[in-house]
């Protein structure tokens, strides 16, 4: 799925722009086009859109951009990425970390996976994916120095082992 040429959004609407014999692609969200075609003094279609939208960008200079940066496992680059929609490996989202969190964002309100267990997963492993949660969160809480929350997430963490040790037993 292709982003938005201006924001980080999918892109809805794809427009082909031809100038000089030269042709660019442009993309763009619902907001940003409405934006575009709401501007009192449109371009004609032999405009470039790219120069009358972006003025400050060049969307050639940032697709190079994009294949310049690649994952050293796979060797995909961000801009294969956005054309195909998934990623090499999961050393990717390492890499293209910057990019991908906005994008995440977008698309899921969140960047953490809250999706469902399988029904048959034991408890055991529900209970290590929360110790790994707030483990995280404890640790977040004391370099904050918000020490009364983080007393109450080490009694949660104490809480959970005891029933992985009851469990094991």
């Amino acid at each position: 799925m292709k982003q938005c040429s201006v924001c980080s959004k999918p892109a809805v609407y794809h427009v082909t722009a031809l100038k000089e014999g030269n042709v660019s692609e442009l993309h763009f969200c619902e907001q940003h086009f409405h934006d575009y075609m709401s501007k009192p003094n449109s371009p004609s279609p032999e405009e470039s859109l790219a120069e009358v939208f972006l003025p400050e960008s060049n969307v050639e200079d940032e697709l190079a951009a994009e294949d310049e940066v690649r994952c050293p496992n796979c060797g995909i680059s961000y801009r294969e990425f956005r054309e195909g929609g998934r990623l090499g490996c999961s050393h990717d989202y390492v890499v293209f970390r910057d990019r991908l969190i906005p994008l995440l964002e977008n698309i899921h309100n969140d960047t953490v996976h809250r999706g469902k267990y399988p029904k048959r997963a034991p408890l055991d492993s529900k209970n290590q994916y929360r110790l790994i949660q707030l483990r995280k969160e404890l640790t977040a809480a004391v370099e904050s120095e918000k020490y009364e929350e983080a007393a109450a997430l080490r009694d949660q963490i104490q809480s959970i082992e005891a029933e992985l040790e009851k469990a094991n037993e």
